[in-house]
């Protein structure tokens, strides 16, 4: 018996959108990464593309648990000498609430060309309110 290899001209996409209010980040983060990777299909490859379009709503609802709000910093550097940066993640989901999710899912995909593929299908709002209502994504119920 063979194993079945996706092609690329094969997958079959679907939309879904995922309301994050009142769930927390690492949750919503890792379940939204299984599904931009395909994890959930049985048509899954490894070497191949094969995950769903994502749409995260409410993140600024997002919730994060223990004493992450005050103890957990998102670090970066200019570039600059002496430029490394920290921001507590209380007040990064407070202003950006959207790109703490988006770099959170982004930790949980392949660090390769197929990584930077899959989380161009990941699309986040901090409100209610998206503009893909043309696409009728189908509603994901997170565990």
């Amino acid at each position: 018996m063979k194993s079945y290899m996706a092609k690329p001209a094969e997958v079959k996409r679907d939309w879904y959108v995922v309301d994050a209010a009142g769930l927390p980040l690492g949750r919503v983060a890792s379940q939204v990464a299984s599904v931009l990777k395909g994890k959930t299909k049985p048509v899954y490859t490894p070497n191949v593309d094969t995950g769903d379009y994502v749409i995260v709503i409410n993140t600024d609802k997002i919730v994060l648990t223990g004493n992450k709000a005050e103890q957990k910093f998102y670090r970066y550097h200019t570039g600059y000498v002496g430029g490394l940066k920290e921001i507590r993640y209380d007040k990064l989901m407070e202003k950006k609430s959207d790109f703490a999710l988006t770099k959170a899912v982004k930790g949980m995909l392949p660090k390769n060309s197929l990584g930077r593929s899959m989380i161009k299908k990941l699309f986040v709002y901090k409100g209610s309110e998206h503009p893909h209502s043309a696409q009728q994504p189908k509603e994901l119920c997170l565990k």
